[in-house]
C-alpha cells in the first residue's frame, strides 16, 4: 500500500506519517511543493531513526505523481469534505491513499477530476477533523486490516 501526502506542510505530521509508514512497511510518497525542507532535521527527529529505513519516492508536481502511477491504480482521497465514510473505501493491495495539504486539503482541480473517489473519517461535531498523522493511520490500518496484511 501507498500513503500519499500532497502538498504537505507540517514536517510533524510527514515525521510521524513515515514512521508509520516504516512501521506498516507502506510506501511514503511526498508531492511538492513542501512546506518544509525534506532533509530536515525536525522531520527526521520526529521519525526518529526510522527515516532512513522508509521507501521515499518525492514527485515534482501532482501531474508528475499521475505519470508515475499503473495504468489501473487504485486512489483513494481523504477529506473531511467527502459524503462516503472510509468504511466503505474499495481498498487493494496495491492502493495509494491520498491525503491533502493541512490549510486546505486538496485543490479543487483535484476534486473535480476524482470527485467519485474520495471518503472521509467520521468524526463527532465537536471537532472539524483529526490531525492529518492520525488520520493517515487509520486510514492505512483500515486499508491493511481489510486486504488481511500480516507481518
Amino acid at each position: 500500500m501507498n500513503v500519499v501526502l500532497v502538498e504537505p506542510e507540517i514536517h510533524w505530521n510527514t515525521g510521524n506519517i513515515g514512521r508509520t509508514c516504516v512501521a506498516t512497511r507502506t510506501n511514503l510518497h511526498l508531492v511538492k511543493p513542501l512546506g518544509y525542507k525534506i532533509d530536515s532535521a525536525q522531520i527526521r527527529r520526529s521519525g526518529l531513526d526510522y527515516w532512513p529505513k522508509l521507501k521515499l519516492t518525492v514527485h515534482e508536481s501532482f501531474a508528475a505523481f499521475e505519470a508515475f502511477l499503473p495504468k489501473d491504480a487504485s486512489l483513494l482521497l481523504f477529506s473531511t469534505h467527502a459524503e462516503t465514510s472510509f468504511w466503505d473505501a474499495p481498498y487493494r493491495e496495491d492502493s495509494f491513499l491520498l491525503f491533502g495539504k493541512e490549510s486546505e486539503g486538496f485543490s479543487q482541480d483535484i476534486r473535480d477530476r476524482y470527485a467519485g473517489r474520495f471518503y472521509r473519517v467520521p468524526v463527532s461535531t465537536d471537532v472539524r477533523s483529526l490531525n492529518l498523522s492520525s488520520c493517515a493511520a487509520v486510514c492505512l490500518f483500515e486499508g491493511l486490516r481489510r486486504v488481511g496484511a500480516r507481518w
